[in-house]
Protein backbone atom coordinates (compact mmCIF):
# COMPACT_ATOMS: atom_id res chain seq x y z
CA UNK A 1 0.00 0.00 0.00
CA UNK A 2 1.60 3.26 -1.09
CA UNK A 3 2.41 5.54 1.68
CA UNK A 4 0.70 8.99 2.45
CA UNK A 5 1.95 11.86 0.94
CA UNK A 6 3.97 13.82 3.04
CA UNK A 7 5.27 17.68 2.53
CA UNK A 8 8.88 17.29 1.83
CA UNK A 9 11.32 20.16 2.93
CA UNK A 10 13.31 22.29 0.92
CA UNK A 11 16.59 20.94 1.44
CA UNK A 12 15.13 17.03 0.93
CA UNK A 13 15.05 17.65 -2.72
CA UNK A 14 15.94 14.73 -4.89
CA UNK A 15 19.03 16.09 -5.93
CA UNK A 16 19.82 15.57 -9.56
CA UNK A 17 21.58 12.25 -11.29
CA UNK A 18 23.51 11.32 -13.68
CA UNK A 19 21.10 8.79 -15.79
CA UNK A 20 22.02 5.21 -16.39
CA UNK A 21 23.92 4.56 -19.47
CA UNK A 22 21.79 2.38 -22.42
CA UNK A 23 21.53 2.60 -25.94
CA UNK A 24 18.80 4.48 -26.77
CA UNK A 25 15.67 2.70 -27.73
CA UNK A 26 12.29 3.76 -28.78
CA UNK A 27 10.69 1.98 -26.04
CA UNK A 28 13.79 1.49 -23.67
CA UNK A 29 14.86 3.71 -20.53
CA UNK A 30 15.82 7.12 -21.28
CA UNK A 31 17.14 9.48 -19.60
CA UNK A 32 13.91 11.53 -18.94
CA UNK A 33 11.57 7.95 -18.37
CA UNK A 34 14.29 7.25 -15.70
CA UNK A 35 12.98 10.95 -13.86
CA UNK A 36 9.65 9.83 -14.33
CA UNK A 37 9.84 6.40 -12.42
CA UNK A 38 12.14 8.93 -9.69
CA UNK A 39 9.60 11.04 -9.55
CA UNK A 40 6.38 9.08 -9.00
CA UNK A 41 8.71 6.46 -6.80
CA UNK A 42 9.07 9.82 -4.60
CA UNK A 43 5.17 10.82 -4.20
CA UNK A 44 4.17 6.78 -4.25
CA UNK A 45 6.57 4.82 -1.88
CA UNK A 46 5.80 1.77 -4.20
CA UNK A 47 8.26 0.50 -7.03
CA UNK A 48 5.39 -1.31 -8.69
CA UNK A 49 3.24 1.55 -8.78
CA UNK A 50 5.90 3.68 -9.93
CA UNK A 51 6.98 1.30 -12.57
CA UNK A 52 3.51 0.78 -14.42
CA UNK A 53 3.34 4.77 -14.60
CA UNK A 54 6.13 4.92 -16.53
CA UNK A 55 5.16 1.97 -18.24
CA UNK A 56 7.85 -0.15 -17.51
CA UNK A 57 7.60 -3.83 -15.26
CA UNK A 58 8.67 -3.61 -11.44
CA UNK A 59 11.53 -6.42 -13.05
CA UNK A 60 12.75 -3.81 -15.68
CA UNK A 61 13.60 -1.39 -13.12
CA UNK A 62 15.23 -3.75 -10.71
CA UNK A 63 17.42 -4.72 -13.65
CA UNK A 64 17.83 -0.76 -14.59
CA UNK A 65 18.91 -0.55 -10.71
CA UNK A 66 21.50 -3.10 -10.85
CA UNK A 67 22.72 -2.05 -14.18
CA UNK A 68 26.77 -1.19 -14.46
CA UNK A 69 26.66 2.80 -14.07
CA UNK A 70 23.92 2.90 -12.04
CA UNK A 71 24.88 3.77 -8.83
CA UNK A 72 23.50 7.76 -9.35
CA UNK A 73 20.55 6.14 -10.13
CA UNK A 74 20.22 3.86 -6.90
CA UNK A 75 21.33 6.99 -4.92
CA UNK A 76 18.34 8.95 -6.29
CA UNK A 77 16.39 5.41 -5.58
CA UNK A 78 17.35 5.52 -2.68
CA UNK A 79 16.58 9.50 -1.61
CA UNK A 80 13.14 8.70 -3.35
CA UNK A 81 11.96 6.29 -0.98
CA UNK A 82 13.29 7.75 2.39
CA UNK A 83 10.65 9.38 4.60
CA UNK A 84 10.39 13.08 4.33
CA UNK A 85 10.49 13.23 8.22
CA UNK A 86 13.85 11.40 8.70
CA UNK A 87 17.22 12.86 9.60
CA UNK A 88 20.06 10.88 7.88
CA UNK A 89 20.57 12.03 5.06
CA UNK A 90 22.01 9.40 2.02
CA UNK A 91 24.90 10.28 0.60
CA UNK A 92 24.86 10.78 -3.62
CA UNK A 93 28.42 9.30 -5.48
CA UNK A 94 30.56 12.33 -6.53
CA UNK A 95 30.75 13.19 -10.41
CA UNK A 96 33.91 11.68 -10.99
CA UNK A 97 35.39 9.96 -14.40
CA UNK A 98 32.67 9.27 -17.39
CA UNK A 99 30.34 10.34 -14.97
CA UNK A 100 31.47 14.02 -14.74
CA UNK A 101 31.90 14.11 -18.77
CA UNK A 102 27.96 12.85 -19.46
CA UNK A 103 26.71 15.59 -16.74
CA UNK A 104 28.17 18.21 -18.79
CA UNK A 105 27.58 16.53 -21.91
CA UNK A 106 24.38 15.31 -22.20
CA UNK A 107 23.36 16.66 -18.51
CA UNK A 108 21.67 15.70 -15.22
CA UNK A 109 18.55 14.15 -14.75
CA UNK A 110 16.64 16.89 -12.35
CA UNK A 111 13.39 15.55 -10.74
CA UNK A 112 10.63 18.72 -9.75
CA UNK A 113 8.75 17.93 -6.78
CA UNK A 114 5.85 20.52 -5.32
CA UNK A 115 4.26 19.85 -1.88
CA UNK A 116 4.80 16.20 -1.89
CA UNK A 117 3.83 15.62 -5.81
CA UNK A 118 6.43 14.93 -8.47
CA UNK A 119 5.57 17.64 -11.18
CA UNK A 120 7.70 16.84 -14.11
CA UNK A 121 11.19 16.60 -14.78
CA UNK A 122 14.17 17.80 -17.27
CA UNK A 123 17.44 16.75 -18.37
CA UNK A 124 19.50 19.54 -18.78
CA UNK A 125 23.37 19.80 -19.04
CA UNK A 126 25.51 20.88 -16.02
CA UNK A 127 27.34 23.86 -16.20
CA UNK A 128 29.56 22.71 -12.93
CA UNK A 129 30.30 19.89 -14.52
CA UNK A 130 31.29 21.45 -17.44
CA UNK A 131 33.73 24.04 -15.52
CA UNK A 132 35.33 20.86 -13.61
CA UNK A 133 36.69 19.48 -16.45
CA UNK A 134 37.81 22.76 -17.78
CA UNK A 135 39.41 23.18 -14.88
CA UNK A 136 41.03 19.74 -15.35
CA UNK A 137 41.81 19.86 -18.37
CA UNK A 138 43.81 23.78 -17.52
CA UNK A 139 45.86 22.21 -14.72
CA UNK A 140 47.13 18.95 -17.32
CA UNK A 141 47.85 21.67 -19.97
CA UNK A 142 51.51 23.21 -20.02
CA UNK A 143 52.05 26.43 -18.24
CA UNK A 144 52.34 28.49 -22.04
CA UNK A 145 54.77 31.24 -20.97
CA UNK A 146 57.23 28.61 -19.54
CA UNK A 147 56.42 28.87 -15.54
CA UNK A 148 57.58 32.45 -15.02
CA UNK A 149 53.98 33.98 -13.80
CA UNK A 150 54.63 37.16 -12.13
CA UNK A 151 57.11 38.32 -13.10
CA UNK A 152 61.62 37.53 -12.90
CA UNK A 153 62.81 36.97 -9.58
Amino acid sequence: MPRPTARWPAYLRIPPFVPVPLRHRRDGWSAVRQGEFIGWLAQTGSVSEAAARVGASRESVYRLRWRAGAAWFAAAWDFAVMAPDRDDIPAFPKLTGWALVAAAHEGLVRVRMRGGRYVGCSLRPSDSALLRLLAQMDRASPDPRGGQWGGAR
